[in-house]
């Protein structure tokens, strides 16, 4: 999707989205969680820079690709924009695996914390996205 998107909207200088995705989980590969949240905060970057962020977020979802949550809870603990990092992390990884990859108390606390319906949410969301 990084490679497709990058002849939209407007050039910037600056490193290559897509390239550095498959860099930065290349990078990861094989690692602790410990040893790659300090990779992915030294090397690929953690600020609020596209061209760190993003990558930042496909780093973690290789340290914990069967495990939502604890992808999530690497996220927020790297420094730098943790909750831009954590949200995209959380978003894609819920898009694969579903709500109930997520822990109940989580799933509670959001939805009660921040007033949030996010199963309605959802689902008109997914209501949007039906053929007509």
């Amino acid at each position: 999707a990084a490679r497709l998107a990058a002849g939209r909207g407007n050039w910037i200088a600056a490193a290559d989205i897509a390239t550095r995705i498959s860099w930065a989980a290349e990078l990861v590969a094989g690692r602790t969680p410990q040893e790659a949240a300090d990779l992915i905060y030294r090397l690929v970057g953690t600020s609020v820079a596209t061209q760190e962020s993003v990558p930042a977020a496909f780093a973690v979802l290789a340290v914990h690709p069967d495990d939502p949550w604890q992808a999530c809870l690497l996220a927020a603990g790297l420094g730098g924009d943790t909750d831009t990092i954590s949200a995209m992390v959380g978003a894609i990884a819920g898009a694969g695996h579903g709500v109930e990859s997520f822990p109940d108390t989580a799933r509670e606390t959001i939805a009660t914390a921040n007033h949030l319906p996010l199963a309605e949410m959802a689902t008109q969301l997914l209501a949007l996205r039906q053929p007509r």
